[in-house]
């Protein structure tokens, strides 16, 4: 799991959240508690628009908990033709990012 995968508030405008990810495509989007509210992509990090992350986010992402297995994560990325998943807490805590490359080579 990545633990230094970005993050931002609801409230940080776009323009803002690009200038500070560097090599990142994605910025999962906390509230105050550090509870996952959603995920800008690549197509709301590319646009143009000056707007909050919480107006340009995807609500909910899919999750999966510290304890999923490897095997069963990436079989779970692979039939939904995603390269990671974020990994939360069951209140919803978000504790960093399991991308397919990470866990193909743990395997």
């Amino acid at each position: 799991m990545r633990a230094d995968a970005p993050t931002c508030g609801p409230n940080d405008r776009l323009q803002d959240v690009r200038a500070r990810l560097g090599d990142w495509d994605t910025c999962f989007v906390l509230d105050a508690g550090g509870v996952l509210l959603g995920r800008l992509g690549r197509s709301a990090l590319r646009s143009d628009d000056d707007v909050s992350a919480e107006e340009a986010m995807t609500d909910g992402p899919s999750t999966i908990r510290p304890s999923a297995r490897l095997d069963w994560s990436l079989a779970r990325m692979a039939k939904n033709d995603l390269t990671s998943l974020p990994v939360t807490t069951s209140q919803g805590r978000f504790l960093g990012l399991l991308t397919r490359e990470d866990a193909e080579a743990a395997l």
